[in-house]
């Protein structure tokens, strides 16, 4: 009477250089090609080591054999890691796990979050909360369009929507670090641009002025982007700080936004070294 060939009872995968070791049950639980290939129907690839070759990326893998010996899986978070698992469940023919993962995405692809919020404030008193509660600095864009009192100049309509996009190409590029608000409050301003560290008003850029004309007065609107821009980077300087600085308040201030601070500049270049000589000190 000969013997009977034992069987192996476990398996040692190699896919794509990751390493795997696991049961010839969990492999050929269900309908599968990795049961075709360990139940002998397919032939497979080994190495000297007996670690069965698969040329596939090993990063799901784990995620197919959980759902091999338990028939259902946490997916992964992020749509593309959706998807790639969904890549590694049609290879292996594992057809429930592919109806989880396209199912998965389709309810994704209905469901579009946004990518930053943005509070709109009609109320002194809600915006004054929102600044005081928030842990990050503020960038505030009053915007009102209805509160022009004399008529536009030429390339104002142009200006305004300009400093609108600016607005939220900042806010997606930036809404990490800071809170950004939309004021439609009833106010005199057009368009003007607030910055807030610790609570406290730093910095504003108004973009409005009134040009005289021989009949009557005109509204000009611009948009000084480069300002814009340096007092959003000025406003970095107030991340992750608990209590005021007077000396940064002092040199980020621009001519005496900081209320109840007076603007110690007598010119641009002094002003430009003191910020020059604070970031310095802070780096």
């Amino acid at each position: 009477m000969q013997p009977q060939e034992i069987q192996p009872k476990y398996a040692k995968l190699n896919i794509g250089g990751s390493l795997f070791y696991t049961t010839i049950g969990t492999l050929t639980k269900h309908d599968t090609m990795l049961k075709a290939m360990f139940s002998g129907r397919m032939k497979v690839l080994a190495d000297t080591d007996g670690w069965v070759l698969i040329d596939r990326c090993g990063k799901h893998f784990n995620s197919v054999l959980n759902f091999l010996r338990d028939e259902h899986v946490a997916l992964p978070d992020k749509t593309h890691e959706i998807a790639e698992l969904l890549a590694e469940a049609k290879f292996y023919l594992i057809s429930p796990l592919v109806e989880s993962c396209q199912q998965a995405l389709r309810s994704r692809q209905c469901k579009i979050e946004p990518q930053c919020r943005i509070p709109l404030t009609s109320c002194s008193a809600d915006l004054s909360q929102l600044i005081t509660m928030s842990t990050k600095p503020t960038v505030k864009l009053l915007i009102n369009r209805h509160n022009n009192k004399y008529s536009y100049t030429s390339a104002s309509d142009d200006n305004l929507l300009k400093n609108v996009e600016l607005f939220d190409k900042l806010s997606l590029r930036f809404g990490s670090r800071f809170l950004f608000i939309k004021d439609v409050s009833g106010s005199s301003e057009i368009c003007c641009w607030s910055y807030f560290g610790l609570a406290t008003k730093v910095a504003e850029v108004c973009c409005t002025s009134i040009v005289y004309a021989t009949d009557k007065k005109h509204t000009k609107v611009d948009f000084p982007e480069a300002r814009i821009y340096e007092e959003c980077l000025n406003l970095m300087l107030y991340e992750n700080r608990t209590e005021p600085d007077p000396e940064l308040m002092q040199a980020t201030s621009w001519r005496g936004a900081v209320s109840g601070m007076s603007s110690a500049y007598g010119s641009d270049d002094e002003e430009e070294r003191t910020r020059i000589g604070l970031r310095k000190r802070l780096v």
